[in-house]
């Protein structure tokens, strides 16, 4: 073996140390870097040569420097980030809902509901002390109120939610266009060899855009023999190479909210999958808020209908001289079950009571409603024909499609009792509650 061999041997193994000791103080260096990827240096055999009969070997050289990248880790971390971001963005929408009904304070909807049938109770025991009546609308009109709160602050909320659905849309076609571009300046540096080295730094870019649109909706990563990576995402591609496809966001209306829903503009097929960001947002606002706004609308339902049966069918300290229906029917010949009332009356009757003032007497007629799916269901027509029938009172259909009962004299009033059909509070008859929704 010839001095300058030697020396070129004893050259290539300070070379070798020289790049060792860059990779090791560059890791070290970038220890807390968000999104870097430690690096090796890979070592093998330097090419040797002949002597007489004899293969003499140069030493070592350093091939590449490639990351420390374990593929399958990579897809679990990308995995469990779209499930931990989804259900960050869930928890956030329950927690907002659970402030927003504030259960624990003094302003809540039990405390409205309590304070309201409190008050309630109070007139069952002093029925003629009119500041109690009062007082009780007083307590049903904030009762009223706080639903009517709850429901806006619900419907601003699922709105707010909805937004960030559009800026999701936008930060996924900006992430999809870095990843685009990094796949293009990564084979242009690397040159397609198979192994990674001179790009390092531009794969750190690229995989930390892959984990933020990881966080953000469900996808499969592949990388290609030239470097680059193909995304895809419910079985379609994002990315592939150089080329990728934007995403768009198409809008319904729903619950009285314009709804955006993300979906590849080029196919018009929906991204998001079950995981990630976008899902749990979608999810927030379709599911958790749109189920609350619905619970919410059928405990008013009920609390209205439920309550208008009982009042509709009590008496106040006066009687009605005139009365006219707050629903109207579509169709004052259609069965009153089938006419467009927001509440259906079923089968039963309903006292109508005519008070003389001047000779005290009271005269009390059953009124009966037939709701059986037959031919002889009753209309709205053929329960105004039956309260005109009774002496003292007329009752006759408007042009819109009410129900209007008057006394035929100054000094005769009507009320009503015992309702077992529920039709006076479906048609608005001596209620206490309007509307059928929060």
């Amino acid at each position: 073996m010839s001095l300058f061999s030697s020396i070129r041997i004893a050259g290539n193994s300070l070379n070798v140390a020289q790049a060792g000791l860059h990779v090791t103080g560059n890791n070290i260096a970038n220890a807390n870097t968000p999104g870097y990827i430690r690096q090796e240096l890979l070592q093998t055999p330097a090419p040797g040569y002949r002597v007489g009969k004899l293969v003499l070997g140069l030493g070592v050289e350093v091939p590449e420097i490639v990351q420390q990248v374990d593929r399958f880790l990579e897809d679990r971390l990308r995995g469990a980030t779209s499930d931990l971001a989804n259900g960050e963005a869930r928890e956030s929408a329950y927690v907002q809902l659970e402030t927003l009904v504030g259960e624990l304070g003094e302003q809540d909807l039990s405390t409205a509901l309590t304070s309201f049938f409190g008050k309630i109770h109070d007139v069952l025991n002093q029925p003629e002390n009119v500041t109690v009546r009062n007082l009780a609308v007083l307590e049903g009109t904030a009762l009223s109120d706080q639903v009517r709160l709850l429901d806006r602050k619900a419907r601003e909320l699922r709105k707010s939610v909805n937004d960030q659905v559009l800026d999701t849309a936008s930060e996924i076609n900006k992430l999809i266009k870095d990843v685009a571009r990094l796949n293009v300046q990564i084979v242009n540096t690397e040159g397609g060899r198979t192994l990674g080295s001179d790009a390092v730094g531009l794969r750190d870019q690229r995989q930390s855009a892959l984990n933020r649109l990881a966080s953000l909706i469900d996808i499969h990563v592949a990388e290609q023999p030239s470097g680059s990576v193909s995304v895809f995402s419910g079985g379609d591609f994002l990315i592939s190479e150089g080329t990728f496809r934007e995403v768009t966001t198409v809008s319904t209306v729903d619950r009285g909210l314009a709804v955006a829903n993300v979906q590849i503009a080029e196919t018009s097929a929906p991204v998001g999958g079950a995981t990630g960001k976008l899902a749990g947002l979608v999810e927030s606002r379709d599911g958790v808020l749109a189920g609350f706004i619905d619970q919410l609308n059928e405990f008013a339902r009920a609390l209205v209908f439920e309550f208008n049966k009982v009042h509709s069918g009590g008496q106040g300290l006066t009687g009605f001289s005139q009365l006219t229906s707050e629903s109207l029917v579509t169709d004052p010949a259609a069965a009153l079950d089938q006419a467009g009332l927001k509440f259906s009356p079923a089968s039963g009757a309903f006292q109508l009571q005519v008070f003389n003032k001047q000779t005290g007497i009271t005269q009390t007629k059953d009124i009966f409603v037939q709701l059986n799916g037959l031919d002889d269901d009753t209309t709205l027509s053929d329960l105004a024909a039956a309260i005109d029938a009774l002496d003292g009172v007329s009752a006759t259909v408007t042009p819109t499609g009410g129900l209007t009962i008057t006394s035929d004299a100054p000094e005769l009033s009507f009320a009503f009792a015992n309702d077992t059909s529920g039709v006076l509070a479906a048609l608005g008859l001596n209620t206490f509650f309007s509307g059928s929704s929060a």
